[in-house]
């Protein structure tokens, strides 16, 4: 969102788009009720009246961060797989509708169980009060990573899991998190017309990618993490281009989802 947010670019875009924020989920509502033409979108909410935007992506290649399964040890000693076929409840956090959906697969395919989902407020130690797991996304999932101490202090050694490298390590292609997604009956010559929106989005990421320091002194005051650890995370975590790879994991992610009944069915539609 570089270039919406910093002059001289956000003056001339201001002409081509009104732009709101909110939380991921009530972004795809807003699109799927019409109420809104363009949104940066969970890739569990994609439907086929929606087109995906080429270029950029919400994505992963390795460790994320900001999406971790939390699973109390209770003395249990052995390999990832081993420990997870002893969860029964995950604690979920689900403002994230997509994450939900990985965690699942990770579950019911990978593993073969298929533990009860229980959504519950981001709060690590509380979380863990009322399931075997606790799922955290976002900001909250970052914070708690900080505080690792006071959770195991509240409920002893846990296994500590980045979902994306979960998925990444299991399906052997990149975790996607979020695409742009569009309307396509939004754009015509009159308003505004695909290549133009295309250019816009991936020369605003490729300007917040050449703005990296000043984003990390940005949100280093808005969010009680340590600025290498934001840096690390602009840099290091998150992947913005949507890649041959994310395209057919996004593809894989909903063929899963749609074979577990977790999401319906969709062919994606690029625009």
């Amino acid at each position: 969102m570089w270039d919406f947010d910093h002059l001289p670019r956000s003056q001339e875009l201001a002409g081509r788009y009104a732009v709101h924020l909110t939380q991921p989920s009530l972004c795809a509502e807003e699109l799927l009720s019409g109420r809104a033409d363009l949104g940066l979108i969970p890739v569990a909410s994609l439907t086929e009246s929606l087109a995906v935007v080429p270029g950029c992506a919400i994505a992963s290649l390795k460790k994320v961060r900001s999406i971790q399964l939390i699973v109390k040890l209770r003395g249990f000693a052995g390999a990832v797989d081993d420990v997870l076929k002893q969860v029964r409840t995950v604690a979920a956090d689900t403002a994230s509708r997509s994450s939900v959906a990985y965690a699942q697969i990770i579950f019911q395919r990978f593993i073969g169980t298929q533990p009860e989902f229980i959504p519950h407020p981001a709060d690590a130690v509380a979380m863990l009060a009322a399931a075997d797991a606790a799922l955290l996304i976002g900001d909250p999932a970052l914070l708690t990573l900080q505080s690792r101490s006071a959770v195991e202090q509240a409920h002893g050694p846990c296994l500590w899991l980045d979902l994306a490298e979960q998925w990444v390590e299991r399906a052997g292609m990149p975790w996607v998190a979020a695409v742009w997604a569009v309307r396509p009956e939004s754009l015509s010559p009159s308003t505004l017309m695909a290549p133009q929106l295309i250019h816009d989005l991936q020369r605003s990421r490729d300007a917040g990618l050449e703005n990296i320091e000043r984003l990390v002194e940005e949100w280093s005051g808005r969010i009680a993490v340590p600025s290498e650890v934001i840096r690390s995370y602009l840099t290091e975590n998150i992947s913005y281009h949507l890649s041959p790879g994310c395209i057919e994991s996004i593809r894989v992610f909903r063929a899963y989802a749609a074979e577990l009944g977790l999401l319906p069915p969709v062919e994606l539609r690029l625009l």
